[in-house]
């Protein structure tokens, strides 16, 4: 009924950043701390329209894909964030069409699904000229999380919702942090899907196998991050490419890394790069290298040389 009580424009439109989690994959799903940032390069949008039908269309043209909320499985991420959407501002899901796309990779580790909730949530925030803080938008985006990955770590929906920089432990809440000292990212698509559920379940046994070593893992991975935040926060930059190779190290130890991954870190640390990880999941999807303006031309070419799907330098600031 709340449809009825508040203005409703007739056309709305929001986008939503990517995401790359520069230290602490995996180790932040067993509450060590992670750190990420947005990437605007990459965006989700969501655009809401006024229509005459008692229904909500769904569009995405990107997964060839045009459906009603009303027929849409209850697992079904963009009819989940609308149901969640509408029932947290009280407004009945009718009488709108959705129409989301994205240039940001699937199953690449960069947030693909938590910015297509993040963008249909804020776009239906503006269509019935409501406000929610971040803080709500987060946890809407959050439960659709749980459908995309089973165990979600929490990170992708923050960091999005909150468009900056974060410092993350799973269960506290997030922690925003100065970065004195900008530093450019690059990161590159290895072209397979990083099937970020399959992954997560498969530490998860590990660990439940040998709760010692995991244990030892994780606890190293977590001080590479708070290495690592104050490496940033100092203004450090030098610091991090060995924190990214450490970080590295140890994600090839919990069985994450790959072929194709490690293809493209050693011909970004080749080309110039100062230090390259995994970014994500792992088994695919994005490493990330920190580069300088100076070898930039150079780490690019040579990452689509060595078989990168794409490159996308952003800068972390």
């Amino acid at each position: 009924m709340g449809v009825f009580y508040h203005k409703v424009y007739a056309l709305t439109t929001s986008t939503a950043p990517g995401k790359v989690i520069l230290f602490g994959e995996h180790a932040v799903v067993y509450a060590r701390p992670a750190i990420a940032a947005p990437v605007f390069q990459v965006q989700a949008q969501a655009t809401i329209a006024a229509t005459e039908r008692d229904r909500v269309e769904i569009d995405a043209p990107d997964i060839a894909r045009r459906y009603d909320l009303e027929s849409a499985a209850p697992e079904d991420p963009i009819a989940a964030i609308i149901r969640l959407t509408c029932a947290q501002l009280g407004v009945e899901p009718k009488r709108f069409s959705v129409r989301v796309s994205s240039s940001i990779p699937v199953a690449r580790g960069l947030g693909s699904g938590a910015a297509v909730s993040v963008a249909v949530a804020r776009a239906l925030m503006a269509f019935f000229n409501f406000a929610l803080s971040a803080d709500q938008v987060s946890a809407l985006a959050y439960q659709v999380e749980k459908l995309y990955h089973g165990t979600p770590s929490g990170i992708d929906n923050t960091v999005i919702a909150f468009a900056q920089p974060i410092y993350y432990v799973r269960g506290q809440p997030f922690e925003s942090f100065r970065v004195a000292r900008p530093f450019l990212i690059a990161i590159a698509d290895t072209g397979i899907a990083s099937p970020t559920k399959i992954a997560v379940g498969d530490v998860r046994r590990a660990w439940e196998q040998d709760r010692a070593r995991y244990e030892a893992l994780f606890d190293e991975i977590g001080s590479i991050a708070r290495a690592a935040r104050r490496a940033i926060e100092s203004g450090d930059v030098g610091a991090l490419g060995p924190l990214m190779n450490a970080n590295q190290e140890q994600a090839r130890a919990i069985g994450v890394s790959s072929p194709e991954i490690e293809k493209l870190i050693a011909a970004a640390l080749g080309a110039g790069g100062r230090g390259a990880k995994l970014s994500g999941a792992g088994r695919g999807g994005n490493i990330i290298a920190l580069i300088e303006e100076g070898t930039r031309p150079a780490v690019e070419h040579t990452l689509l040389a060595a078989g990168a799907a794409r490159v996308v330098i952003t800068e972390v600031r």
